[in-house]
């Protein structure tokens, strides 16, 4: 099973402004890119399961992405919304 990672910073700093994230919103994507769970990412970051899944559903908005997948591929592409 793979560990909950910190993060300290984000890869992307360019991406949580191109896509109107905010800080928690970037950490928890960094954390999903990372191969963190919904859990993993909860027990590190002390918030509840649900309050990381309302992450989740608004990175997939703001990131344009349909799913975990894709919104990995355009964090580490660095892609905006649509690109």
């Amino acid at each position: 099973m793979m560990a909950a990672t910190t993060l300290q910073g984000t890869d992307r700093p360019q991406m949580p402004a191109m896509c109107g994230l905010s800080s928690r919103e970037a950490q928890v994507m960094a954390m999903i890119a990372a191969g963190n769970t919904n859990g993993q990412i909860a027990t590190s970051l002390v918030l509840t399961e649900k309050t990381v899944k309302n992450h989740v559903n608004r990175l997939y908005a703001k990131l344009g992405a349909g799913s975990r997948a894709d919104a990995i591929a355009r964090w580490t592409a660095g892609q905006p919304p649509d690109a």
